[in-house]
């Protein structure tokens, strides 16, 4: 018989803190919209006493899930724990998540507490959180690097003033399989009321042990896995949602746990949020990558036609992910249009699917077939985007090896037309040098990629910029048949991003 466990997902909390990664309001709804739809037991909306913009947020997305948990992350401080109950009150299942350091390095350098000051500030807190609810859950972070003894009296005092989920992460990526899963097995024995609580492991990637640490805390008695989609987060990231799943899938026989999502959703899921930041899935990653299904080697492809579990250990259709046929044409209805977006794990508003509707037409009178990225790539581009502060109106360039490259630009910035002309080496550099002029800013680029959506002369060229300004940095992406418009599109993208980053928000680690 295999044992249910629990799913928290922080994709939007520490994921949203990895670079290039931060979202808008309509963002944030759209992909915990989707996690409900998936179905993780708990999402982690964010971080409420960082910013007004991030308690609205996270007020937003308690009041539209209808599943779920939502859980808000707040420090053992009074002030921060009212903030974050105010935040999901209206929430069908509200989750008050509190945290505090208990590994010496911190408490004396970071914290400058002694240990009875830690264990009383904890007690302080989970007791204040339970006077709003009896859904508690406290972390001690550094957990992996504490000592151990300590750690257990932590834990014990938070479970007796009232925690019912106590989190043990490895901040910063350091344990090992066999270490994290004995100090699971420690605090079982060692934490005399953790009966009364479920233990959560919450695991860095720092030296891409994040998923292995997880499954071996879970097999020594974790049932709460906190993860991320394509495990993004603060440094190296965080234990990926999709590979956590399906490792519990494909090995049940070794892990025998369930969970309650439903894996045809981590595919959708997955895409929508590398859209979302503008991030592309990289070709080799686990489970959602482009090559995850690839065969090329002439001995596979002969076993896969034979039988495809020759090579393949799981399906595509086993984690959502759609064959790439035509799914539009210029001739398709509005009501295909929906039809085909559900399929992808998207559900728009009336209004949005007629903008989306409205661009696959355009679309379709410049290329003949239009498939799933490009439909996908529409959504984004069309409905879920970062608000524009600075927008593209119009562009022209001219390039070749007999005239100097320009390009000439209108844009709207801060509600105001603006357009000059400006030149550069190539097309896309005097495209960038006009953006920045229009917009009077100057950040590094630090990356620059293009690839085709999908094959053809005819296909949409998908970009991505990193940007660089000071110590922020912003990744933006674009999507159009004209690869400068797409370059344009993208940079102006990173800009905004830039632009809603300087919103100062305080970002924690677990």
């Amino acid at each position: 018989m295999s044992e249910r466990m629990y799913i928290f997902d922080t994709t939007l909390r520490d994921g949203e803190q990895s670079p290039g990664a931060s979202m808008n309001q309509q963002e944030k709804r759209r992909l915990a919209r989707q996690l409900d739809q998936l179905g993780v037991d708990v999402i982690e909306a964010g971080f409420p006493a960082s910013s007004q913009g991030e308690f609205e947020s996270v007020r937003e997305i308690s009041s539209v899930i209808e599943k779920a948990q939502v859980a808000a992350l707040s420090r053992c401080s009074n002030p921060d724990i009212d903030r974050a109950w105010e935040a999901i009150k209206e929430a069908r299942r509200p989750r008050i998540h509190t945290f505090l350091a208990t590994s010496n390095i911190h408490m004396q350098h970071k914290l400058n507490m002694t240990r009875e000051q830690v264990l009383e500030a904890v007690a302080n807190a989970v007791t204040r959180a339970a006077g709003y609810t009896e859904n508690i859950e406290f972390s001690a972070e550094d957990a992996s690097r504490s000592d151990w003894d300590f750690l257990a009296r932590v834990l014990e005092t938070a479970i007796g003033c009232g925690a019912t989920t106590v989190n043990i992460p490895d901040t910063v990526g350091y344990t090992q399989p066999q270490e994290f899963s004995e100090l699971i097995l420690y605090l079982k024995k060692q934490v005399k009321n953790i009966d009364q609580a479920v233990i959560s492991v919450h695991c860095h990637n720092d030296l891409g042990l994040a998923v292995a640490n997880t499954l071996a805390a879970l097999d020594a008695g974790a049932r709460q896995a906190e993860v991320t989609l394509n495990g993004i987060g603060e440094r190296a990231g965080n234990a990926a949602l999709e590979e956590v799943i399906m490792a519990l899938k494909v090995r049940e026989d070794i892990h025998r746990l369930q969970t309650g999502v439903d894996s045809e959703q981590l595919y959708p899921a997955c895409r929508l949020l590398s859209m979302i930041i503008g991030q592309p899935i990289s070709a080799y990653k686990a489970i959602v990558g482009g090559n995850a299904f690839a065969h090329e080697a002439g001995i596979h492809q002969h076993g896969m036609i034979q039988n495809k579990q020759t090579y393949e250990i799981m399906t595509p259709d086993s984690i959502g992910r759609p064959p790439s046929e035509m799914v539009m044409g210029k001739h398709s209805g509005r009501h295909a249009c929906q039809q085909r977006l559900e399929q992808l794990g998207y559900r728009l508003e009336p209004e949005q699917l007629d903008i989306v509707f409205a661009a696959v037409k355009k679309l379709a009178d410049i290329k003949k077939q239009i498939f799933v990225e490009d439909l996908e790539a529409l959504v984004l581009e069309e409905v879920f985007r970062i608000p524009d502060k600075y927008k593209l109106l119009y562009l022209s360039s001219l390039s070749g090896n007999m005239a100097i490259p320009t390009a000439t630009l209108k844009m709207v910035v801060d509600g105001q037309e603006k357009q000059l002309s400006e030149f550069g080496v190539g097309p896309i550099d005097a495209v960038f040098n006009g953006i920045s002029k229009i917009v009077d800013r100057s950040p590094e680029l630090a990356n620059f990629s293009i690839t085709g959506i999908t094959g053809g002369t005819d296909a949409q060229g998908e970009v991505t910029v990193k940007l660089e300004e000071g110590e922020r940095t912003a990744v933006g992406r674009g999507s159009d048949p004209d690869i400068i418009v797409a370059s344009a599109k993208a940079y102006i993208n990173a800009l905004n991003r830039l632009a809603k980053r300087e919103e100062e928000k305080i970002c924690v680690e677990l």
